[in-house]
C-alpha cells in the first residue's frame, strides 16, 4: 500500500485529503479493539464528494485510517487545542472519549516515519511545484466530522466550519471568499469557531511566501444518509451541496493570479 497518492493538476489549487483514508496494516489492525474497527472517525466519501469539482486542482491524499496516525497532527504530537478534547497524533481514543486499543500503541515514532512523514512530504512537494509554477499555491484542507459530537464541542456543528488559524495562513481575501459562498446558501457557517485549522493549515500557510493554506470542516450530515455504521454517501445530500463546494473552489482558483507573492 503507497502511504499517499497525487495527483497533479495544472491549476494553483491543491486539495489534501488528509483523513479519508481507511488503510490499516494487519499489525496496526490486530491491536484496534472493537470499537477501533468500525473507524467511525473516518472522513467518509471525501474524494467522491469532491471528484471533479475543480478540474485541473491537485490532489494529495493519505490512503492510511488516522488510526495508524493521524495526519493533520503536529509531528512532535502538541496539542492544536489545548485545553480543550481533541484526539492526539496516534489517537489512544476516538471521538467519544472511548479507548480504541486492545494494545496501545508503542511504536509512534515507526509510525511517523512510515505513514506521516511521506505524507507531508508529498504535499510539500506538490505545494511547492504549484507555487513554482503559479508563483502561489492555495492548499485546501478537506475534512468532514459528526455533526454531534458531545466530547469534542457542543450542540450540533454548523453545516460549514472554515478554518484559517484565526486569519493567519491566507489571504482575507480567500477566506472571505469561502465565507461569501457557504453563507450565500443560507447553511449555517462559521469561520474560526471550533475548528482553526489542523497541523497541515497552519505548518503550511505562509501567505507572505505565496502558500495560503484553508480549511473547511464539513458536518457529515451534509452529504451522508446516517452518521453511524455503515456511514452511506446519501446522493441527494451530496449532489445539493456539491455545486456550493465547487463554487467555492473555482473562486480559489480565480483569486490565485491577485496573490502572486
Amino acid at each position: 500500500m503507497t502511504p499517499v497518492t497525487v495527483t497533479q493538476g495544472d491549476l494553483p489549487v491543491v486539495l489534501a485529503l488528509p483523513h479519508s483514508g481507511t488503510y490499516l496494516p494487519d499489525g496496526i489492525a490486530a491491536r484496534l479493539n472493537d470499537r477501533g474497527r468500525v473507524l467511525a472517525d473516518t472522513d467518509w466519501h471525501l474524494p467522491r464528494l469532491y471528484d471533479g469539482l475543480l478540474p485541473g486542482a491537485s490532489v494529495v491524499q493519505a490512503q492510511f485510517h488516522r488510526y495508524v496516525i493521524d495526519a493533520n497532527r503536529p509531528p512532535d504530537g502538541a496539542s492544536l487545542y489545548p485545553g480543550q478534547n481533541t484526539t492526539g497524533l496516534v489517537p489512544l481514543t476516538d471521538f467519544d472519549g472511548q479507548p480504541i486499543w486492545d494494545e496501545p500503541p508503542e511504536d509512534v515514532e515507526a509510525r511517523r516515519l512510515a505513514f506521516h512523514a511521506p505524507y507531508h512530504a508529498a504535499l510539500a512537494a506538490e505545494l511547492e511545484r504549484v507555487r513554482a509554477r503559479h508563483g502561489v499555491a492555495i492548499l485546501y484542507d478537506c475534512h468532514s466530522i459528526r455533526s454531534r459530537i458531545p466530547f469534542l464541542f457542543e450542540g450540533v456543528l454548523p453545516d460549514f466550519n472554515i478554518g484559517t488559524a484565526e486569519g493567519a495562513s491566507c489571504a482575507p481575501a480567500i477566506e472571505a471568499a469561502a465565507q461569501e459562498v457557504a453563507v450565500a446558501t443560507g447553511r449555517p457557517t462559521v469561520v474560526n469557531a471550533r475548528f482553526k485549522g489542523g497541523w497541515t493549515t497552519r505548518h503550511y500557510g505562509r501567505p507572505a511566501e505565496g502558500l495560503h493554506a484553508i480549511q473547511m470542516e464539513l458536518a457529515q450530515s451534509t452529504h451522508l444518509s446516517s452518521e453511524t455504521p455503515p456511514f452511506a454517501y446519501d446522493p441527494a445530500r451530496a449532489e445539493a451541496l456539491r455545486p456550493v463546494l465547487a463554487a467555492i473552489l473555482h473562486r480559489l482558483a480565480d483569486l490565485a493570479p491577485k496573490l502572486r507573492a
